[in-house]
């Protein structure tokens, strides 16, 4: 069987092992985003142990492989009573490890709202939680825009390393293939193709949410 066949004949099995990588990497941001945004408001607090643990956690997580956080997760949480099924022990490393990139742009973010809109909300009797949620969450969300964009394609690409775990999302499903046809380089090359085709149509995503979300003054 000839390179082109091979890869024609193994697309559909290819694409819906993109399918999941996609699926895979939309769950872990959401989950991601929701972890950042909670580590991004403790690291702006006045608590001091609050900032602490946002301060070591971020750390820790920026601060080691991603692929040793999943060898942790999958193959260390079981020393102590916690055994995770592969799918759900990709989603909560890759979860976790996003979330300390996000709470960074969140955090700046935040922090790049004038502390005016601030001042401006407390004389109208806004309390801060309202006045994070009404007027400063909304624009902050907008400033982070291309961060979280640039995140969540990161977060496609990163997807390759729960093939470690036996997740069969894109680079497990070539592999698999691989294993029974000997023939690695045409179906490494088409999943390359296949992560260039998703990075490129988030990238044209980014830039179409950009222009929608951009603050006036900011095009």
């Amino acid at each position: 069987m000839s390179a082109l066949a091979l890869v024609m004949d193994s697309l559909p099995v290819l694409l819906q092992g993109a399918l999941l990588t996609l699926k895979f990497a939309v769950l872990s941001m959401a989950f991601g985003l929701v972890i950042g945004i909670v580590v991004a408001l403790m690291g702006i607090s006045h608590a001091p142990i609050l900032k602490a643990v946002a301060r070591v956690y971020v750390s820790i997580m920026r601060g080691t492989p991603l692929l040793v956080q999943i060898f942790v997760v999958y193959y260390g949480l079981p020393s102590v009573g916690i055994a995770l099924e592969p799918t759900p022990a990709g989603v909560l490393t890759l979860s976790l490890n996003v979330g300390a990139y996000l709470s960074e742009s969140m955090r700046g973010a935040i922090l790049g709202i004038a502390r005016g809109q601030w001042m401006a909300a407390y004389s109208l009797g806004l309390t801060p939680i309202q006045t994070l949620r009404y007027i400063v969450g909304p624009q902050a969300l907008r400033l982070a825009v291309p961060s979280l964009s640039n995140s969540l394609i990161s977060l496609i690409k990163d997807t390759s390393l729960v093939s470690v775990i036996t997740v069969t999302e894109l680079l497990r499903t070539a592999q698999e293939i691989i294993a029974a046809t000997y023939q690695p380089l045409p179906l490494y090359l088409a999943v390359a193709v296949i992560y260039w085709i998703l990075s490129t149509g988030l990238s044209v995503l980014q830039r179409v949410l950009e222009r929608r979300l951009s603050l006036p003054g900011r095009h």
